[in-house]
Parts: C-alpha cells; sequence; structure tokens
C-alpha cells in the first residue's frame, strides 16, 4: 500500500495483510502516517531506527511517521498492517497517546494478557472495512483507539524481574480496569489465556487471595465509595461495579462490610437514600 492510497482513503485508516515470502528484504522506507505491523505467522527481523528486533507470531511494532525500518523475513511471515493518519483520531487519544506514550517508534512484546482481546479488535476492523460505510469506519477509529489504549496499557505497566510476579501484577492491573465486564474465574481466565488453576496460584502467590476474591474486594470499594460520595441508586451501583443481580451485590456486599449497603449509607452520609 503507498502513501498515496492511504490519504485518498476518505477516513484515513485501513488494515490489510502482507505476506513476505523466506528470505524477502523490504528495503529501508518510511511512511507519512502511523502504521501497526501485528505477526500473525512466520518469523523475521525489523530494523527500526537503527536498532534491530525479532519478529515472531503476536509480536507488534507501531511505526510512527517518517521512521526509517526494513524488514527481512526468515520464513514466510505473514504481517497484519494497520495504517492510520493521526488526524481521524479524538484529540485526547491523539495527544496522550500518540504525542505522549507513542511518540517514538516502538517494538510492541507479546502481551501476556489481554492479546486475545487485541485479537479480537482486529478482526472486528477487518469486518467494518468490508461493509464500508460512514457507520463502519466510526467504528473503525473506536476500535483504534481501543487497540492504542490497550497496548499502552500493557507497556507502562510496573515491571518486576519473577516471571510469575510479572503475570500476577498485570492480572491484577487487568481487573483494576475490566472490574465491570468479568462474570467468573473461567470467564478471567479465558479471557486472559490462562488456566484456572494456574491462575489462581500465581496470583495468590504474590498476593495471598484469589482472583475472584480480590475482583469482590475492588467492587466492593467502589460501591462504599459511591454509596458515601454519591445519591445514586443501590441498583445503579450494582449495575456499574459489574454484579449481576442485587441480590448477590447485598449478600457479598454485607460479607465484607458486616451491614447491607442502605445501612452503609446511612452510618457513613447524612441523606440515607433507598
Amino acid at each position: 500500500m503507498s502513501e498515496t492510497t492511504l490519504y485518498n482513503l476518505k477516513y484515513g485508516i485501513d488494515i490489510y495483510e502482507n505476506k513476505h515470502p523466506e528470505g524477502n528484504l523490504i528495503n529501508e522506507h518510511h511512511h507519512q502516517f502511523h502504521q501497526m505491523l501485528y505477526v500473525l505467522d512466520g518469523s523475521g527481523t525489523i530494523l527500526l531506527s537503527g536498532k534491530s528486533y525479532a519478529l515472531k507470531r503476536d509480536c507488534g511494532v507501531l511505526i510512527t511517521p517518517y521512521t526509517n525500518h526494513s524488514i527481512i523475513s526468515d520464513s514466510k511471515l505473514t504481517v497484519l498492517v494497520l495504517a492510520f493518519n493521526q488526524d481521524m483520531l479524538d484529540s485526547a487519544i491523539t495527544y496522550e497517546l500518540l504525542q505522549q506514550f507513542f511518540k517514538h517508534s516502538r517494538f510492541i512484546a507479546p502481551l501476556p494478557f489481554g492479546r486475545r482481546e487485541l485479537q479480537q479488535l482486529l478482526r472486528k476492523m477487518i469486518f467494518e472495512q468490508t461493509q464500508g460505510n460512514a457507520f463502519n469506519y466510526l467504528a473503525m477509529k473506536i476500535y483504534l483507539s481501543e487497540i492504542l489504549l490497550i497496548v499502552a496499557r500493557q507497556e507502562s505497566s510496573y515491571q518486576v524481574t519473577d516471571a510469575n510476579d510479572v503475570r500476577a501484577e498485570k492480572l491484577r492491573n487487568y481487573i483494576d480496569n475490566h472490574y465491570f465486564e468479568i462474570s467468573d474465574s473461567n470467564d478471567l481466565s479465558s479471557k486472559l489465556g490462562l488456566g484456572v488453576r494456574h491462575m489462581n496460584n500465581i496470583f495468590k502467590e504474590r498476593y495471598k487471595i484469589t482472583p475472584v476474591h480480590y475482583l469482590a474486594e475492588v467492587r466492593i470499594e467502589l460501591s462504599k465509595k459511591m454509596l458515601v460520595e454519591t445519591e445514586k441508586e443501590i441498583s445503579s451501583i450494582c449495575f456499574e461495579v459489574g454484579f449481576e443481580n442485587l441480590s448477590t451485590f447485598y449478600r457479598t456486599f454485607k460479607n465484607h462490610t458486616w451491614v447491607s449497603p442502605n445501612i452503609y449509607r446511612r452510618i457513613h452520609t447524612d441523606h440515607g437514600i433507598e
């Protein structure tokens, strides 16, 4: 795909597949737009601003405009290319992510968490592009923003030396940011690509608590804060923090605080809203 092709696109975004035969060399070049490369299969090497990085399945590369880069494939290399003009993104995304976090090109190692979510977003983008109307490209813009946010969060996570500590820390960060959409331990392990037993073991070893118990604590702490600082209905709070029904919320809340949400609100505020 040429630079001219991208700029001729009405919505400034394109996603497509590049296939590199074994031993193929793409000479050093640059683009006037952003590219995100995601390796689907095979292996190779990318030279990015004078540094060499090994490409393998599930690796990624965020290439900023005018960054010189070249690629050589060790085997048949299949890469998904997401090309976009930053002008099509919201100003907050452009500033906070592209101009701050992704100010320079960077290599992205396979994500220990969020990989499946990233892959699903890429699949959604491919589908939306095939439909081709304004609403579909709006969806692509939203999915692109989500992809950039997922990668930024993963890349900025606290780094520790032990592999299981890394997984446990990233798991905790995932729960902190996705507490409202996790249903149970099977759902959590499936989203993160870990077995339930392994997930529980590495998390409990570091935090002395299971991921599901930690999830409940996160939800209850948020609920307590909203009960005291807002006048939201208890049913709204229950929904917002991710509980499926009021009975489960009431039971879990009482197990953690020894009182019901209603009584907790009355004790800690002057406005006992039912």
